[in-house]
């Protein structure tokens, strides 16, 4: 590749990936337990800070939809978005949590019911009310919050002010012309570091996963090995996808996504308890809004068994996202071009909440209500296993089996792809077209993490090292955020003077 176009993001990042990676090779148990105190110690320490900071963001999302600063255009006043609505937010829906819906779809109502609640007795009615409380909670404005403001900073300052496609670029308006120089580079390779960590992690669950649906409907073996032919499918087909470029590759894929997530949705609330699905979701709609305040700044002070839940699951989840919000937030901000600011929080916040309402509606009642008949201990099976064995409860199980692991496999490839294309834009200067071979070299990178931590079983390590990160992060998404509104607020005085 031409080496005047790759920065020193690159090298760096890499040096970095390489001596993490490395120390979990060799000290695969040593690697976990560290991280694992420190992230034990951060969720103690920091639990209030995460969730102040959450709920921030969120409030902030909902005043930016009713002010007039919703009418600023993410590019010149002429612009107008390159992406039909439905490919826009496909893609989004796709980058952000795809993958995930899938994997937990069934399996965190159903734990939230049957093995742990956040205050009630489990397997008790109101226990089946507060699992979907919680789970719609954990995937809904908060989640989607921290996407959207992530980002909005880097979109606006993209589009609008004519900066580069980088974190560090967001800061100018606090940090001046610093941010061109070593403090730049290191928040734009802490930016990287995150994506690629993250990315691997998911590459390396999604394997799993699949592994666990060819397993359940094809008998093929769960192990390493298959998960590696998986992985090495899988990394040809979103590389392939990668070098055709974000109009056709991506939209194509999330496209796809959309289509086949609508079918097995349709399927499940078709075949499952449809008149109980409908009356959960309009319940648990209301049971969300009405506690959302209280969910929000829930810190459990006094009672140390709720606060260890609150510990695995809501904190769990804000340092994911947040983590996850570079690359997320780049990838958006990167699609999202000649969109209003309202426009843009709506389809961000409201859009995907409302899909994942009703998505985790339909697989999260028809999980528990299986557990119920005593048919399937739904509960004790692996995380990666419930949906498939739920489907075995259930009319035409093989078809919706297959709709599945084609779902997941699609998810896979265009989360993977995303990555490639977000993390090029990283290492290329910001360039919103980055070299084509840029893409691959992190393609291969982000593959081989997963490979070799699925071999040596430091996936779990690896997702304490990104939860880590997000304490970090959660302080340069503040400064973007402070950045963004010192802009805005400029800019709205000189649309006054006008």
């Amino acid at each position: 590749m031409p080496m005047k176009k790759v920065s020193s993001t690159f090298y760096i990042t890499l040096v970095a990936v390489i001596l993490a990676v490395g120390y979990g090779v060799i000290a695969p148990e040593h690697f976990e337990a560290i991280t694992l105190n420190i992230r034990n110690l951060i969720s103690d320490s920091f639990g209030w800070y995460y969730l102040l900071t959450v709920s921030m963001l969120f409030f902030i999302s909902v005043y930016l939809i009713f002010s007039p600063l919703g009418r600023i255009r993410l590019g010149k006043d002429s612009d107008r978005p390159q992406f039909s609505m439905f490919s826009w937010l496909a893609m989004l829906f796709s980058a952000g949590m795809g993958i995930g819906l899938v994997f937990y779809g069934a399996a965190e109502p159903l734990s939230h019911y049957a093995v742990s609640s956040a205050t009630a007795p489990i397997e008790t009615k109101e226990a089946y009310k507060e699992a979907m409380r919680s789970t719609f909670f954990h995937w809904g404005f908060h989640a989607w919050a921290i996407y959207g403001m992530t980002a909005l900073a880097l979109a606006y300052f993209q589009f609008r002010k004519g900066q580069p496609a980088l974190i560090s670029a967001t800061l100018r308006p606090i940090f001046g012309d610093r941010v061109d120089g070593k403090l730049g580079s290191v928040i734009d390779v802490f930016a990287v570091f995150a994506t690629v960590f993250g990315v691997a992690t998911s590459l390396g669950f999604g394997a799993v996963q699949i592994n666990a649906g060819l397993n359940y409907l094809f008998g093929v073996p769960i192990g390493f090995w298959s998960q590696f032919i998986i992985i090495a499918v899988v990394t040809v087909l979103f590389l392939l996808s990668a070098w055709s470029g974000l109009g056709k590759g991506i939209r194509i894929l999330s496209n796809t996504n959309m289509v086949l997530a609508l079918t097995l949705l349709v399927f499940i609330i078709a075949i499952g308890p449809t008149l109980l699905i409908f009356n959960m979701l309009t319940d648990s709609i209301g049971g969300y809004l009405e506690n959302l305040i209280r969910m929000s700044f829930r810190t459990a002070p006094l009672t140390p068994e709720n606060r260890s839940w609150l510990n695995d699951w809501t904190l769990f989840y804000w340092s994911w996202w947040i983590a996850w919000s570079p690359f997320v937030g780049m990838f958006i901000a990167r699609v999202s071009k000649g969109r209003t600011i309202r426009e843009f929080m709506i389809g961000v916040l409201v859009v995907p909440t409302v899909l994942s309402a009703i998505w985790f509606s339909a697989f999260g009642t028809t999980a528990i209500e299986t557990q119920k008949q005593g048919i399937i201990d739904l509960a004790s099976t692996a995380t990666e296993l419930t949906i498939f064995e739920m489907f075995s409860g259930l009319p035409w199980s093989f078809v919706i089996s297959v709709v599945a692991v084609l779902l997941i496999t699609s998810f896979f490839i265009t989360s993977a792809d995303s990555a490639t294309f977000v993390l090029g834009m990283q290492s290329a200067y910001g360039s919103l077209t980055p070299p084509n071979n840029l893409k691959v070299v992190w393609g291969i990178i982000q593959s081989a993490i997963a490979i070799i931590l699925l071999y040596v079983g430091g996936l779990d390590a690896l997702q304490n090292v990104i939860i880590i990160a997000a304490l970090p992060f959660s302080i340069i998404l503040i400064m973007m955020i402070t950045s963004l509104f010192k802009s805005l607020k400029e800019e709205r005085r000189k649309i006054k003077r006008k």
